[in-house]
């Protein structure tokens, strides 16, 4: 490689030689190109082999490939054709699968016709409007053994794939472009109309939008902690033609334009470090490389023509705490760099380097991808990048503004300010250690007035200005208060980190005292005290400064100074504010542009450290995230504490020798779970006695890590590695893993590590898949020791499914670039897999447990704040959580709200926030908020919240529709009609809560249930009469009941009757004559012919009072027995009977 300089280019040119040949070497040994299995070449595994004889190059309908395989036992085999567009990858478009159970242990050759969708094989036509534009196409064929079944014959091992297939090979396709495509043949002919219709608009040329050349990189604030986790942007070719064009014929001689704002907060740490670079389809630096080195020069590497590398070095010492824009020009084989400060900075003045490569540069920007930053094999430096903007097609003149112009300005002066306190305090502690008196009157005492107070007093040596001490008096307050302790204590506690922690607790103590967000006057005093803390270095301060900015806790809302503050907590690589900024960028909330690659950045690096984090958990910093809801009663009573009865049974049962418990006592004690201090040393005694009495293979393999690692007792290799071994005997897949990572690491028997691993991959083992990517990426396959990335991409990605943070980091990398053939770039899904990995951290997990703590010691306004910084981390049960303090505390109504809706913004809520804010829309008079409310009860009920299919049920009995994915899910036609959906709904309500015995939506569902049943019964003349003959029968038997009631209550005189034979006459007279049991008559009443008075008033009222009279008498004989009203009851009761067995019918 050539090394040229702009200035003194003899001097430095020796220097630079080294120093550009050592950073190639080491990017030549890390980045690879990808490798694939060319066509033709066969696998083979113990006897059993497959390869293509006959395979096409390009994607053509129908035709043929040739695979000879060779099984040593039943086997099936499998082709299948994967492709992958913009926005999907690995899509299967054609499968094909066989079976071979006779000729074993013999080649075979099978033809298979392939068959594309007719929108990758044709072109557009008057049938087919749109085609697809397929970017890899991927034909691929496996085979693997059968299951063993009944006879000589085994069974179609359905969920076979090529992944976990025995062997396997592919192929990859050339797509066809959809103009170069040959036309399709139909049997028919089109309608007239049609057909003219097609022939009038099948030339028409459609007009593209406006598309500018200029790229806008960075538009947001962007923070490089130093580390080799930087933004990655993928350049894609022109939509226009003509400028498509222009830039193909630019590629031999460039014409591009790059300008980036950077503030430096010190230089490289390395000899060299990435600002931006360019990295090709093959993984090699190409055009352009930008690096910053250890004394602030600029380095530019460019791809030349001819062939090659070449690069030149300017001295720009670039200055430190200040914006600077850089303005690189390549132009043919000439490069041109501008250096120009901010406006209002001084101390230094722009100045331009010119070299010329006497070679013109190549270069292709929509081949591989460009990294701002650190990128996976070049750290980054320790600063930040402004905006930054990309002439495709060149520019001379530069338009890129500093922007957002006050949140920048606002990190400059932040960090200036943060350094002279950081000034003050270290000649505060050096004043201190000397045994100086320091005074905090303002003013430093003459030496007189010293010795007149206190004879022998030393005089005040301060090194700061009084104008200091005033503007940062609540520093020097909190100063004194510690400075009895400076002198005693040990070194850290003299450190600024360790003050910083301190400032922080202090402040945490004074809002949780004040419940929590109504600050006082006081508030300034406070937020000046976390400024400190967060200049110290103590950067969850500077996470909590943006909270109470962003969201308005105690202060106003000012989203520029959250943005300052968050920017300065990620340069600080606190994983907490990486997470926040990941977070926001993600969802594009609070002022953040929502950026995914951005997003990836800061998710990767926490990702990485979480890593790492996993392999210091005896720490008291780290706990793993329990998701609590302290808004259930449910989930705080399942936490055991160690005074609690669940967690002494647990105990006992372990004491008394239950395995089970044993494990769990151990499990909970070592990782501080479910309320549980964490206590390694009693964790490791219950797994060695599980392991060592028990003989229990879960145990065993635990037991055995913790030997290996000497984690909580001594190492020990030998007894170590002997348990393991019996653990794998005993069927432990983690320990089949163990033992490969043994051979691996221990005894670099690479080739049985391999075989342990596949074993353990092949069971389900998450660290196996990992382990047995990690030998495919590293070409250390003993079967096939090629580099294999694509074997290792799909390894990494099952892991990661399974929660291994290594394979989602690895799996995210290569989702995130889609420089590999047959994986498509798809950075929201490298953020979705990392986000779920990075809320396993255990320095957030701490957080979490410490707000639980406080709540359940009664401190809300203490687990308000530390819910409130791991709910900006975009954790969704910290969000409910502080929401649900914002209402229990009655807190501001913003809180409340803005907690619960940023919950409903993950990609998987829990359905409290869900019900919650559809509640709040359903409430709301806006236009659609009743549609919005049944969007969020959707996703609740999705999401398995039998509340949320309880409320959509009522919505829907309301008149509302219910959403097409729930249809469905359920399998709800359309066309169905309003019971069919609630039954269906409420059934699967019902479902949801079967271990309740009780509930509305079974009250509900038999409310439906016996309504349908009625209509259904109403609508038969037999089955109504029926109805109506159990009703009329019920009813008399009441009547009787009743009647026989009060005939009961009378006296007994009142319900003895003679009837005299002539005239069957009744009365209701109680003077009876006791002797003869006849009622006396009253001869007035009836004249001497025998005929009754019309006329007379008293003799009518005679006449009703006998009739009266004479019904009683005919109830009294009717009840005197009884037996009327038995059978009364017995027909009611049958009828009813009848009835209910009716009515069962149509239930069941």
């Amino acid at each position: 490689m050539k090394v040229f300089e702009s200035f003194n280019l003899c001097g430095h040119a020796v220097t630079v030689v080294i120093v550009l040949s050592l950073a190639l070497c080491e990017s030549s040994s890390h980045i690879m190109p990808t490798s694939s299995s060319p066509a033709g070449e066969s696998s083979v595994l113990h006897g059993d082999s497959i390869q293509f004889d006959l395979v096409p190059d390009i994607v053509m309908h129908g035709s043929v490939v040739q695979v000879s395989y060779q099984c040593s036992r039943a086997c099936e085999v499998g082709v299948e054709v994967v492709v992958s567009t913009q926005t999907k990858t690995g899509v299967a478009v054609f499968r094909r699968r066989w079976t071979n159970h006779r000729r074993l242990h013999v080649p075979r050759t099978h033809p298979v016709k392939l068959w594309f969708p007719p929108g990758m094989a044709y072109r557009k036509d008057l049938f087919m409007r749109r085609t697809l534009d397929v970017h890899n196409v991927m034909v691929r064929a496996w085979l693997d053994h059968l299951e063993q079944g009944i006879g000589d014959k085994g069974h179609v091992n359905r969920t076979s794939t090529y992944n976990g297939s025995l062997v396997r090979t592919f192929k990859v396709l050339q797509a066809v472009l959809p103009s170069e495509r040959p036309a399709r043949h139909y049997p028919g002919c089109p309608s007239w109309m049609a057909d003219l219709m097609w022939q009038l608009t099948r030339d028409r040329i459609r007009q593209c939008p406006h598309e500018s050349d200029t790229v806008d990189m960075l538009t947001f604030p962007m923070v490089s902690t130093g580390k080799s986790f930087g933004v990655i942007r993928k350049i894609h070719p022109f939509i226009n033609r003509d400028l498509e064009r222009d830039r193909v014929l630019t590629v031999e001689q460039p014409s591009i334009t790059v300008s980036i704002w950077v503030f430096l907060v010190q230089w490289c740490d390395k000899k060299l470090c990435g600002i931006i670079h360019h990295v090709d389809q093959n993984s090699k630096y190409d055009t352009p490389l930008i690096q910053l080195t250890d004394t602030g020069d600029i380095i530019i590497q460019v791809r030349v023509v001819s062939g090659g590398d070449q690069a030149f070095r300017a001295h720009t010492a670039l200055p430190l705490w200040t914006w600077i824009r850089l303005d690189c020009f390549i132009q043919g084989s000439k490069v041109t760099l501008q250096v120009k400060p901010e406006m209002t900075s001084g101390g230094m003045v722009g100045h331009t380097h010119i070299f010329d490569f006497q070679s013109d540069i190549h270069y292709n920007d929509t081949g591989g991808y460009f990294v701002i930053g650190g990128g996976r094999f070049m750290p980054g430096f320790h600063g930040y990048f402004g905006p930054i903007k990309y002439y495709r097609l060149g520019t001379e003149k530069v338009i890129n503004f500093l922007s957002p112009a006050k949140t920048l300005e606002g990190l400059e002066k932040t960090h200036r300010e943060c350094d002279v306190i950081r000034e003050v305090t270290a000649a505060f502690l050096q004043a201190v250690t000397h045994n100086q008196e320091v005074f905090m009157t303002g003013l430093c005492h003459s030496h007189y007035i010293s010795l007149w107070r206190r004879f022998g007093q030393n005089t005040c040596r301060q090194t700061w200005t009084w104008e200091a001490q005033k503007k940062h008096r609540a520093l020097f307050t909190f100063l004194e208060t510690q400075q009895k302790d400076f002198p005693t204590g040990t070194k850290n506690r003299r450190t600024p980190l360790h003050l910083g922690s301190r400032l922080f607790e202090h402040v945490v103590n004074r809002l949780s005292n004040r419940g929590s967000n109504q600050m006082d006057s006081t508030s300034s005093s406070l937020i000046a005290l976390l400024q400190m803390s967060s200049c110290y270095g103590y950067h969850h301060a500077s996470l909590l400064l943006s909270t109470i900015h962003l969201a308005g806790l105690g202060a106003p809302v000012d989203q520029q100074q959250g943005h300052v503050y968050s920017l300065i907590g990620a340069l600080g690589d606190n994983r907490l504010a990486l997470m926040h900024l990941g977070y926001k960028h993600t969802q594009g909330i609070d002022g953040f542009a929502k950026d995914f690659d951005m997003a990836y950045s800061y998710y990767s690096n926490v990702g990485a450290q979480t890593s790492i984090d996993q392999g210091r958990v005896l720490g008291n910093q780290q706990y793993i995230t329990e998701h609590i809801l302290i808004s259930n009663e449910n989930h705080l009573n399942s936490l055991t504490h160690e005074t609690g009865d669940t967690f002494q049974y647990i105990k006992l049962q372990a004491d008394r020798g239950d395995v089970e418990s044993q494990k769990l006592l151990a499990k909970l004690l070592f990782w501080g779970q479910n309320g549980v201090s964490k206590d390694v040393g009693s964790a490791v005694k219950w797994y060695a006695k599980s392991a060592m009495e028990l003989e229990d293979p879960a145990a065993m393999y635990e037991y055995s890590i913790l030997l290996f690692k000497g984690q909580g007792v001594k190492r020990n290799m030998t007894l170590g590695l002997q348990i393991l071994e019996k653990a794998a005997a005993k069927g432990s897949v983690q320990a089949l893993n163990g033992l490969g990572w043994y051979y691996s690491t221990i005894l670099r028997d690479y080739k049985t590590a391999y075989k342990y691993f596949e074993q353990a991959a092949h069971n389900g083992s998450h660290d196996g898949m990992f382990n047995l990517g990690v030998y495919h990426l590293n070409g250390k396959n003993p079967h096939n020791p090629e580099k294999n990335e694509t074997a290792a991409f799909h390894l990494f990605l099952n892991s990661s499914l399974y929660g291994h943070v290594d394979g989602a980091v690895e799996a995210a990398w290569y989702l995130s670039t889609g420089n590999m053939e047959g994986v498509s770039r798809d950075t929201e899904r490298a953020v979705i897999i990392l986000k779920q990995i990075c809320e396993q951290n255990g320095y957030l997990g701490y957080i979490v447990r410490e707000a639980l703590q406080a709540y359940l010691q009664g401190s809300w306004g203490e687990a308000l704040v530390r819910y409130a910084l791991a709910a900006e981390t975009g954790l969704g049960v910290a969000q409910n959580n502080v929401a649900y303090l914002c209402e229990e505390l009655k807190q501001s109504y913003d809180c409340q709200w803005r907690y619960y809706n940023h919950s409903t913004m993950n990609y998987a809520p829990h359905d409290s926030g869900l019900l919650k804010m559809g509640d709040y829309y359903y409430s709301s008079s806006r236009l659609g908020a009743v549609d919005q409310a049944i969007s969020l009860y959707s996703r609740a009920a999705l999401a398995g919240s039998s509340q949320g299919i309880y409320t959509l049920v009522v919505l829907a009995e309301e008149g509302h529709d219910v959403p097409l994915i729930i249809r469905e899910r359920l399998n709800i036609s359309i066309h169905d009609g309003l019971d069919i959906v609630v039954e269906r709904l409420l059934q699967r309500c019902v479902e949801l809560d079967e271990d309740e015995d009780l509930t509305p939506c079974t009250l509900a569902l038999l409310r439906v249930r016996m309504g349908k049943s009625w209509r259904k019964m109403t609508q038969d003349p037999i089955q109504l009469s029926l109805v109506y003959i159990s009703v009329v029968t019920l009813i008399i038997a009441l009547i009787t009941v009743l009647i026989q009631s009060a005939l009961v209550s009378l006296p007994p005189e009142c319900v003895q009757v003679h009837i005299p034979a002539r005239q069957r006459r009744h009365t209701t007279d109680c003077a009876v004559d006791d002797r003869t049991g006849t009622y006396p008559v009253n001869q007035a009443e009836v004249n001497g012919n025998g005929q009754q008075d019309q006329n007379d008033p008293i003799r009518r009222e005679d006449r009703m009072s006998r009739t009266v009279r004479m019904a009683q008498g005919l109830w009294s004989i009717l009840l005197r027995d009884g037996q009327t009203v038995d059978l009364a009851v017995t027909v009611s009761g049958v009828f009813l009977c009848v009835l209910c067995t009716l009515i069962l019918h149509h239930l069941l």
